[in-house]
């Protein structure tokens, strides 16, 4: 066997299994849901989960033809009577929806066509047999050829694949609710959940053809829009014991891991920023983080962990729960952001449309899309709910600073004349201010180089608008880098400034006072020898939560 590969965008089954890529056992998963078996079941999982990596086992495992060999020594396979009675028999209808991503009703509609068409030309042979008759030909030539028939299709699909294999069907519908989420985004709301409506209800209700159905999604958009047709489907929510294992890493499958990948010595650092997550009663990891950072220890001299999760999720919804927080809600931010708990209400049968009329709402968002986590349950019904590891601390962190950048821009005019004049009382004030007026507390990190960077990028962020001034951030200088340096050639200025972060209020003075001293043991202003700069001031900066303390000398 060679060396092991982790599958990085690689959600088909059958490729993770014949082509040597790292694989976690989740097959466990098949002999649960036939064992609790519902015609209807809905995972709501957030993104990069694996939902889609199941979905496509699931496919594998149930449907004609498939080769077998696929599921040798894995758990399953120890079901003997179980793989007899099923593996390999039932013709499966397997579409993914997270590709519909339309800006207009229109576009969305034609991307479901492509999905639909393609399954339908996978049933192509159905043309050449002769139990199929000649109008329902006709009628699957027309989904082929994407005439007519999108709302009735999985219908139709699965009635003539029953048909021909005398076996009923199965019929799996991934990221079913990515079309909701565009269609709300782009204002054709309305329109999507019809067409979701009708096709979900001509195949999952009453629909004689269909030995079971399992639908993923991030969240569990409410009965009374897209599943008002249907009976109770079997609900598999963040929240509840039943299949709670199977999307996701456990703690001993993470350790397995980095020990078959001989990675074991970063198992606590991989447990900080990628555990925290809870799903029913086993506490999980995020896949998708885990599989990223064990290829980047394997083949990267890089050993520091990155941000992988937010840059395939939506962070729009941290910008909109910001800008509806009132006083409360920005308490709870501080409290999350310094490692603790907010207890709140959590709302399970939402729609899209639902979000913007009440902040209470965003905590379930947050929650289901994978911002929070679930730390248990209290008496009153309420849950509590926690920042779950680092690398959504520093996602919140970084989104917030951004945020707090867009709400006081243009409104810095004041700070810029301070630090053009050089008024050290003035340009403490006008930062606070901002600070105080526009922000509650959320330096991002648990380190005090965590912290200091998240000021530092803060800072860098308030100066691009000063005009006039060139800023530079992080630049060689002396025998060392400068944190921020500014120039101003018309006027033959240059600011250095060193930023410091301060555990306590009492402490700013001297961590600002340390930043000046180490411009000077760095010699930091010889980054401006040769240049036409006859004046140079240098800034010792410290902050603590919405403070800050400055401090000078020329």
């Amino acid at each position: 066997m060679g060396k092991l590969r982790m599958p990085i965008g690689v959600d088909d089954f059958e490729k993770i299994r014949k082509n040597n890529f790292y694989y976690v056992d989740k097959t466990g998963m098949i002999k649960e849901l036939l064992e609790n078996w519902g015609e209807v079941n809905l995972f709501t999982r957030p993104r990069r989960f694996g939902k889609s990596i199941n979905m496509s086992m699931l496919k594998y495992f149930f449907e004609i033809g498939t080769d077998k060999s696929l599921f040798d020594s894995l758990e399953i396979s120890k079901e003997v009577k179980l793989c007899e009675e099923h593996m390999g028999q039932y013709p499966v209808i397997a579409i993914s929806l997270k590709q519909v991503t339309g800006a207009s009703f229109e576009e969305a509609k034609n991307n479901i066509w492509d999905v639909i068409s393609e399954e339908a030309i996978r049933f192509s042979c159905l043309l050449k047999k002769e139990d199929i008759e000649e109008w329902d030909k006709s009628r699957l030539l027309d989904l082929i050829d994407r005439k007519r028939g999108l709302d009735s299709s999985l219908k139709l699909l699965s009635r003539l694949l029953c048909k021909h294999y005398g076996k009923k069907v199965i019929i799996l519908i991934d990221e079913y609710d990515a079309p909701l989420q565009k269609a709300y985004e782009n204002g054709y709301y309305k329109k999507m959940v019809l067409l979701i409506r009708q096709i979900f209800g001509y195949a999952l209700k009453s629909n004689e053809a269909l030995f079971f159905s399992v639908l993923t999604g991030c969240m569990r958009v409410s009965k009374e829009s897209i599943f008002s047709d249907l009976n109770n489907p079997t609900l598999y929510t963040l929240i509840d014991d039943m299949c709670d294992e199977w999307f996701g890493f456990t703690d001993d499958e993470v350790r397995k891991m980095l020990e078959d990948l001989r990675l074991s010595e970063y198992y606590e650092i991989t447990k900080a920023w990628y555990d925290g997550y809870r799903i029913g009663s086993v506490g999980i990891y995020c896949p998708w983080d885990v599989v990223n950072w064990c290829r980047q220890l394997m083949l990267s001299s890089d050993k520091e962990p990155k941000n992988y999760w937010v840059n395939v999720s939506e962070n729009d919804i941290i910008y909109k729960f910001i800008e509806m927080a009132d006083d409360t809600t920005k308490q709870d931010l501080e409290i999350l952001s310094e490692g603790g708990s907010v207890d709140k209400e959590l709302s399970f049968e939402l729609t899209y449309k639902d979000i913007d009329s009440s902040i209470e709402n965003l905590w379930s968002i947050l929650f289901t899309t994978g911002y929070l986590a679930t730390q248990g349950r209290n008496a009153d019904g309420t849950y509590k709910l926690a920042i779950p590891n680092r690398e959504i601390l520093r996602v919140f962190s970084e989104q917030v600073k951004k945020w707090f950048l867009r709400k006081i821009e243009g409104g810095l005019d004041d700070l810029y004349k301070a630090i053009d004049s050089g008024k050290i009382d003035e340009i403490e004030n006008h930062i606070n201010a901002c600070m105080q007026e526009s922000i509650s507390f959320m330096d991002g990190g648990n380190t005090e180089e965590q912290k200091e960077s998240w000021y530092h990028a803060l800072l860098v962020g308030m100066m691009k608008g000063c005009k006039g001034w060139v800023v530079k951030s992080n630049r060689e200088a002396g025998n060392g880098r400068a944190d921020i340096i500014l120039t101003d050639r018309i006027k033959h200025k240059g600011i250095i400034i060193e930023v410091k972060y301060a555990k306590t209020l009492s402490m700013l003075e001297k961590r600002a006072l340390k930043g000046l001293q180490q411009i000077a043991d760095k010699k930091c202003d010889e980054f401006f020898l040769g240049d036409d700069i006859t004046n140079i001031s240098k800034y010792g900066i410290a902050f603590n939560k919405r403070s800050c303390k400055v401090v000078k000398n020329l």
